[in-house]
């Protein structure tokens, strides 16, 4: 009972937040105002994420504090790294910072969450279990770097980030249960309801958006609780990327056709897959919405499936991201943006 109701607790915080921030940034004429590159048509307040990090912040303090399933390494890890990146995101919301100095915070974030889990732990493939060494530890970084950006680059439509992490979440948070390890399920459904409550006020049509200090902190979390639950059992981190499997194939396949053609892939865009579709569709919601179903249909399932040991990791991986690669190419995930509006 008192876990649910800090659950609540932290919801009701993350929806209170989000309403004095978006009064703070209508005061301040911080505003996302729509562009070229933009998926928005009005103006719109920006920096409603720093709701889900002051929430989650003080709900992983008491988790830590009551030892409800968090321990010091992961306590430190998740507010280091999570606090840094907020911050960069916020002064980048408000300024400019450039984007070699962002990406220098990122891997000292990366850098910080893996000294305090103790790297990458053994990975199970194909039957075979793998001990990388620092090997493993630099890929662990790039990882959590990768995972960082896509969040930010996948935020570009209402709704979409929180649907995500809320489904990521909830998913990870059912694993654990089913694993009998329910006493590890807390912490990420002390996200969900962070985010659910900043998503009362980003549901299309949004009336405000996360921003750089949102998506980012939500990206180093989401890769800093996959690695924690490979470290509790490790076919877990096969269905952690999995149930971010929506997120890491747009964004991947988008970037990697953007390469190829040589574009700046640090520049603003509009070429990733679904921001093809919302434009197709005429509108955020159905791509938002098509988002949580596949993750509750498609990826929840295989994740599952997974985790019970029927399913070898690798496999579960490569079965999940195959259609997810299909819809992508068919929405021209980083095509020309002129192909994609003819």
């Amino acid at each position: 009972m008192m876990k649910t109701l800090l659950l609540l607790v932290i919801a009701v915080l993350a929806y209170g937040l989000t309403a004095l921030l978006r009064r703070y940034a209508l005061a301040r004429s911080l505003l996302d105002v729509p562009n070229a590159r933009s998926s928005h048509v009005a103006p719109t307040p920006r920096g409603g994420g720093v709701a889900i990090v002051i929430s989650f912040m003080a709900g992983l303090c008491v988790l830590s504090g009551l030892d409800w399933g968090v321990t010091p390494p992961v306590f430190l890890a998740l507010l280091g790294a999570g606090l840094a990146v907020a911050v960069l995101g916020f002064l980048d919301d408000h300024g400019h910072i450039a984007a070699r100095w962002r990406l220098l915070g990122h891997f000292a974030a990366a850098a910080w969450v893996l000294y305090w889990l103790g790297g990458l732990p053994p990975l199970t493939l194909l039957g075979w279990t793998l001990e990388l060494g620092w090997l493993g530890t630099a890929l662990a970084c790039v990882y959590l770097v990768w995972v960082l950006n896509l969040y930010n680059f996948m935020d570009g439509i209402d709704g979409i980030a929180s649907v995500e992490a809320l489904s990521v979440c909830v998913g990870g948070a059912l694993l654990y249960v089913y694993l009998e390890q329910p006493e590890h399920a807390l912490l990420p459904l002390l996200l969900a309801a962070a985010v659910a409550g900043f998503l009362c006020w980003n549901f299309p049509p949004a009336k405000i958006f996360m921003g750089d200090a949102g998506s980012g902190f939500l990206g180093i979390a989401l890769g800093a609780l996959s690695l924690q639950a490979a470290w509790l059992a490790p076919q877990l981190l096969w269905c952690w990327l999995i149930l971010l499997g929506v997120f890491i194939v747009d964004a991947t396949l988008t970037l990697l056709r953007r390469l190829a053609r040589g574009d700046k892939v640090y520049q603003a865009h509009r070429s990733h897959a679904y921001q093809y579709a919302t434009r197709q569709f005429g509108r955020h919601l159905p791509v938002t919405l098509a988002v949580w179903v596949i993750n509750l249909v498609w990826l929840w399932p295989l994740a599952w499936w997974v985790a019970a040991g029927g399913l070898d990791g690798v496999l579960g991986v490569l079965l999940a991201y195959l259609p997810l690669v299909a819809l992508a190419v068919y929405f021209r995930a980083g095509a020309l943006e002129e192909q994609g509006n003819a």
